[in-house]
């Protein structure tokens, strides 16, 4: 299985991965995004890329996900040798410092608060975009 994902996002909330893959499209580059809805299938998901030897340019996680916590689910990640450095960035409605902490001090390279609005998201997913897509080098 050959993939081509650029933005791995693991979405709980059916209704806002709807809206944020709408908003994907509207960025001025072209991005691949899937969405996977809870951490057990993402980190199968992962491990299995992994095997493939492919990795997407940039994995955005919920904090606060059904089972597996967005948190939880980043140690996972963390601890596959293949993804170790891998940017991963925590999206989220909270902007309570302690998830902010929690989230750097396990491995996240930046947390960003889910913003309000359709425009404020395209804008904000096109910022991260710019960085992490362009300017920001990453290991392989």
């Amino acid at each position: 299985m050959v993939n081509n994902t650029d933005l791995f996002f693991v979405e709980d909330d059916i209704d806002f991965a709807f809206i944020m893959e709408n908003a994907v499209q509207e960025l001025k580059n072209e991005v691949s995004i899937q969405i996977v809805q809870n951490g057990r299938e993402s980190l199968d998901i992962l491990t299995q890329m992994a095997i493939e030897n492919f990795k997407p340019k940039l994995i955005l996680l919920d904090l606060n996900l059904p089972g597996l916590s967005g948190i939880d689910l980043l140690k996972e990640i963390r601890d596959l040798p293949y993804f170790r450095y891998m940017p991963i960035v925590l999206f989220s409605t909270s902007a309570n410092p302690k998830d902010i902490k929690a989230a750097l001090e396990f491995g996240a390279n930046a947390y960003v608060t889910k913003p309000s609005g359709y425009l404020n998201l395209v804008i904000c997913l096109q910022s991260i975009y710019d960085f992490w897509f362009v300017q920001h080098s990453t290991l392989d």
